[in-house]
């Protein structure tokens, strides 16, 4: 459970409601549907001034940090109604902070770190980064910060990320725990190379490696989604790059543009740094162009927001390799859907989910276009995407569509004529949780962790036979 998540990585629930990719990923891990009281609060950036602010998993609004810090005793109701239900139906929720629990500026009103424990009245873990440096200094002078209720529900530590022989480190845990009289309830060790969806922060992989297929990804201001490049980057046939603030796209087989959580000013930034120029120059020699969301849109001719849903009021050009046309609206489409793919030959079945606001038109109709998915839709089938008649570029609102292996197989085939592997992306996920679940039952006191919630919980392993 996160009360308040900020996040450009957002993940649709069965019903149609949007939560933070993270908690998509920690249900994943618990074995359970998804449902929005994971994320009640959800916070989506348009600037670096403005959010987009979704409750229990509806946009509300654009707004400024000034407004949101007003509105916070609203949200914070829809906080708890979610905390409540949960209660309802789990014996243990593991709430997630935010940020850290000392930030004073932001304690008036709080709903996602210590405001919420206190009135939740749960006792608190601080976890502290040790890879970052001063992890000690962290501890003491976080805990010091505190009111004194806030410190006496304060019950332990947790090192998280520690390189190297842990005995050396053994000194320092005595003394935080003497100097604080607080419970150091585990060590855990860096992990490496995890391949997870990550909450927000883009993962850059710098390991080189013998590929197949080159993928350059533009990293936008306002990226959003950009999980769904996660099995691409771990495919161990393919090399991904992702090209951000002051870099030229490399040389390559596939450019894809991304989502965007501000399509027409994200636009802007890529012709301000010449991408737009690059990928024409990258298209006349043959390569390929795929845009996805807020990327979908950019290769269109036009993108208009007449009522400033996401920026000022206005159009601006697209690049024109797709002969689409998008208009904003403000209600958000947000859906799971199935269907099929037909980059090339026989068509091959997909997975994914849609959360944009933009509609998309055929102003030509499908003259000069052919579609990029078939999705079927409460039995009947809805044309979706587009690709160009020359091949070369191809756009879709579809999120999520690389995890099943056949698909990656088949866009490698279309962008570069060659045959890869296919990677089930849902199995190695669930291997890397079981690993990741494995260091923690190494890592922690769980005996100390029964005592403190007053329940017994067997040490785990993430196997379903034995859960």
């Amino acid at each position: 459970f996160k009360p308040q998540n900020m996040a450009l990585n957002s993940a649709v629930t069965p019903d149609g409601l949007e939560i933070g990719r993270a908690q998509a990923l920690q249900a994943v891990a618990c074995g359970v549907p998804l449902q929005v009281e994971f994320n009640p609060v959800l916070l989506k950036p348009t600037s670096d001034k403005k959010a987009q602010v979704i409750i229990l998993g509806k946009a509300l609004s654009d707004m400024e940090a000034a407004d949101y810090h007003a509105y916070k005793r609203t949200a914070r109701a829809a906080v708890f109604e979610a905390y409540d239900k949960l209660k309802s139906t789990f014996d243990v929720i593991v709430v997630e902070g935010a940020g850290s629990p000392a930030e004073i500026n932001l304690r008036e009103g709080d709903i996602a770190n210590m405001g919420f424990a206190e009135e939740a009245d749960c006792p608190v873990l601080l976890v502290s980064d040790i890879d970052r440096g001063g992890v000690f200094a962290h501890c003491v002078g976080t805990l010091a910060l505190l009111s004194e209720s806030e410190q006496a529900r304060t019950k332990g530590f947790i090192i998280n990320r520690f390189r190297g022989d842990i005995a050396l480190l053994q000194d320092g845990l005595d003394w935080l725990e003497a100097r604080c009289d607080k419970k150091v309830v585990g060590v855990v060790p860096m992990v490496s190379a995890l391949k997870l969806d990550a909450e927000d922060a883009i993962a850059q992989d710098m390991t080189e490696q013998q590929t197949v297929c080159r993928i350059a990804v533009l990293v936008f201001p306002r990226i959003s989604n950009h999980t769904d490049f996660d099995p691409l980057r771990n495919h161990p046939d393919i090399r991904l790059t992702y090209v951000g603030p002051g870099q030229s796209i490399p040389p390559c087989d596939l450019i894809i543009l991304p989502g965007s959580k501000n399509v027409r000013d994200d636009l802007a930034y890529l012709r301000e740094v010449g991408w737009d120029v690059q990928i024409a120059r990258h298209c006349r020699y043959g390569g390929k162009v795929l845009g996805i969301c807020g990327g979908f849109q950019m290769l269109g001719v036009e993108v208009d927001d007449p009522d400033g849903i996401e920026s000022a009021a206005g159009s601006s050009a697209g690049l024109g390799l797709l002969p689409v046309s998008t208009t904003l609206r403000q209600a958000k489409q947000l859906k799971n859907v199935q269907g099929t793919i037909q980059l090339l030959g026989e068509p091959v079945a997909v997975d994914g989910y849609e959360i944009h606001c933009g509609e998309t038109f055929y102003p030509d109709g499908m003259n000069n276009v052919r579609h990029f998915s078939l999705i079927n839709e409460s039995g009947e089938p809805r044309v979706e995407g587009a690709i160009s008649a020359d091949g070369l570029a191809a756009g879709t609102y579809l999120h999520g569509l690389f995890e099943k292996g056949d698909v990656v197989v088949e866009l490698v085939r279309w962008v570069c004529g060659e045959t890869v592997q296919a990677v089930d992306w849902s199995a190695l996920r669930e291997q890397e949780l079981d690993r990741l679940a494995d260091i923690l039952e190494q890592s922690l006191d769980w005996d100390w962790l029964n005592h403190l919630l007053g329940i017994e919980i067997e040490v785990f392993v993430r196997n379903r036979s034995r859960s």
